[in-house]
């Protein structure tokens, strides 16, 4: 018998994975398809900073949290595993045309409230930053912006290649294309699931569950007598060759951003769409994608694209994610729903399921995660608050 089943092979599942399994567990990780299969692979992984300022909530914690842990981490990763996951402090640059160039003020003063370094950018302060931005600068389709030197960036795939390289080494088991059918339980807990893997039907035994399926986990949960929401919502992104480099920072534009790549890749991203469980793109998104690369960055950008894909973020109603224990279940654990903030947390919800599943004390307080917390009215991260913004932005 192992120690922990995971269901889910996603970054959530892979870390929490690989921390267990460096403290010494059996770890036995199933994974719904092979690696490409999950929105953690499409993620363009961006993260901004991350400050923990005195009373700020859990969620504000977690990140800060895992963001220390993510520099950790990929020191770590490289040192095991070889692999290099590109994490960067390469800066983001938020734009804003002349009507939105306020609301950027705004939210400098808030970062500089929670003690993040921060610069507010006129027109000319922008087109010295990046150059390549003069032209949108002078067509009007940018008037001003902020500068967040503190913004990283690292390499979703390469990452999770490193997660599951150094899971292997640390001697998990990564079982990929194993679909979960059942779940066996009995007197308040979870004696194994049901999985197909390769068309055999095999019942994993183990100590501790962890359901960690990403946007699938809501689906997932009604076996385990757990009902939350991971609403898929799809994010599609596309990837161009540039004939050269022209930009050395993140740029984002409202729900929109450009991430250049250190080889002269560019991408751009990301929509955000309520489609159901179909990780596909589309004409008309992706037109639009090549539109704002275009109205950013002039003639540069109008090459075709190198590759196009697209992933589902589990998003949730109050935008927290559920991390803790499942109720009802002694030995039966869930970590979901972390919507556009997957990859940023999944180092501290990483640790932080370790830490519940062996009985000790967490860093971060992990009661405004419960499965069974208090319903909470939609906050500005939740899927609903998203979901208006992207309609706004695309009326």
């Amino acid at each position: 018998m192992t120690d922990c089943c995971i269901i889910g092979g996603g970054i959530i599942g892979l870390s929490i994975a690989r921390e267990l399994a460096g403290r010494g567990a059996r770890v036995r990780v199933l994974a719904r398809g092979g690696r490409r299969d999950t929105a953690s692979w499409a993620g363009v992984g961006i993260f901004p900073p991350a400050p923990e300022w005195a009373g700020c909530g859990s969620y504000a914690a977690l990140t800060a949290w895992s963001d220390r842990l993510h520099r950790q981490w990929a020191v770590e990763l490289l040192a095991e595993t070889g692999i290099d996951n590109g994490l960067r402090p390469c800066g983001g640059l938020y734009v804003a045309t002349a009507a939105g160039v306020d609301r950027l003020h705004a939210a400098a003063r808030d970062w500089r409230a929670r003690g993040a370094e921060c610069h507010e950018l006129d027109a000319d302060g922008l087109a010295a930053c990046e150059p390549a931005l003069a032209d949108a600068i002078g067509r009007g389709v940018v008037a001003g912006g902020i500068l967040l030197p503190a913004e990283q960036s690292f390499r979703s795939p390469r990452h999770l290649e490193a997660l599951e390289a150094s899971c292997r080494l640390r001697a998990a088991v990564v079982t990929h294309e194993a679909a979960v059918r059942d779940v066996l339980r009995s007197r308040g807990g979870v004696e194994g699931v049901v999985a197909e893997v390769a068309g055999t039907v095999e019942t994993v035994r183990a100590r501790h569950f962890v359901l960690a399926a990403g946007a699938w986990t809501g689906t997932l949960g009604e076996k385990f007598g757990l009902r939350i929401e991971t609403r898929p919502i799809r994010g599609q992104i596309l990837l161009l060759q540039l004939p050269r480099p022209v930009l050395t920072r993140i740029v984002n534009l409202g729900l929109h951003y450009l991430v250049p790549r250190e080889d002269g890749h560019l991408l751009v991203g990301s929509t955000l769409e309520d489609a159901g469980f179909v990780p596909e793109t589309t004409d008309a998104a992706i037109a639009r994608l090549r539109m704002v690369a275009h109205d950013l960055l002039g003639d540069v950008a109008r090459v075709q694209p190198t590759r196009t894909w697209a992933g589902l973020r589990p998003g949730t109603v109050d935008g927290l994610p559920t991390i803790g224990a499942v109720p009802g279940l002694d030995n039966a654990f869930v970590a979901a729903g972390h919507f556009r903030a997957g990859l940023h947390q999944s180092t501290g919800t990483a640790v932080l399921i370790a830490d519940l599943i062996q009985g000790q004390r967490p860093p971060v307080d992990p009661a405004a995660f419960a499965a069974d917390r208090p319903p909470a009215p939609p906050s500005d991260d939740s899927v609903a608050a998203y979901l208006a913004r992207a309609a706004a932005e695309s009326a």
